[in-house]
């Protein structure tokens, strides 16, 4: 998946005109959003269509998925139906369960994004512990695209180094978070970026200002 300007566009706002006000602003600089639950339970899975419809984005769903098998698919399913390009699917919950969104995203011509670790402070507790075996469950399995913290330099590069130059890494944390654009593309392949931009007094301004910062 190619991101224009290395960034993905993280609206994780429950308002769908607020989304739209957002996009008409800032759309010629992105072509990819990750869309969670926030948006998705207060407007329904058509605002997946609605947004792919009418800017023509690559989504992302960003739901995290975490539950056995049977479960899993159903709801890469559905996510794929209502126009979703990849879904993000939480590695913890093992093979079987990763597998069948895979399945799920073979029959839909999708993509899925493997969960290694998030970005806050509380995933050191327990996720730490696992991420780098997640990376390497996910390489064993032949899925191509990671999701990794940029708050954590150090574990970003590890599991990069895990999943190897070959593989598409995607990374949270960026701007409010913490997390530093140039140093976290050293490792990664782009930057998922939400409330530095969507919460600006001047979106379109502070996306312009990270994309020189990205460039220079």
């Amino acid at each position: 998946m190619k991101v224009k300007n290395k960034i993905i566009l993280a609206l994780d706002i429950n308002n769908l005109k607020t989304v739209n006000k957002l996009l008409e602003e800032v759309s010629e600089y992105i072509d990819t959003v990750k869309i969670g639950y926030p948006l998705v339970l207060a407007e329904g899975p058509r605002s997946i269509s609605v947004i792919k419809e009418e800017y023509g984005f690559n989504i992302i769903a960003d739901f995290k998925v975490a539950d056995i098998p049977e479960t899993n698919q159903k709801i890469a399913d559905l996510t794929f139906s209502a126009g979703a390009d990849a879904i993000i699917v939480h590695g913890f919950v093992g093979e079987d369960s990763v597998q069948a969104c895979c399945r799920s995203a073979d029959n839909h011509d999708g993509k899925i994004f493997l969960l290694t670790e998030m970005s806050h402070p509380g995933a050191e507790l327990f996720m730490q512990k696992v991420s780098l075996d997640i990376a390497r469950m996910g390489i064993d399995m032949g899925i191509k695209n990671f999701v990794a913290p940029s708050t954590k330099l150090d574990r970003l590069e590890k599991i990069r180094k895990i999943v190897g130059d070959e593989s598409f890494l995607i990374s949270p944390g960026v701007g409010v978070q913490g997390g530093n654009p140039v140093q976290t593309l050293k490792y990664a392949d782009s930057l998922i970026i939400g409330r530095s931009i969507y919460a600006a007094e001047n979106p379109q301004k502070t996306l312009q200002s990270i994309i020189n910062s990205i460039e220079l």
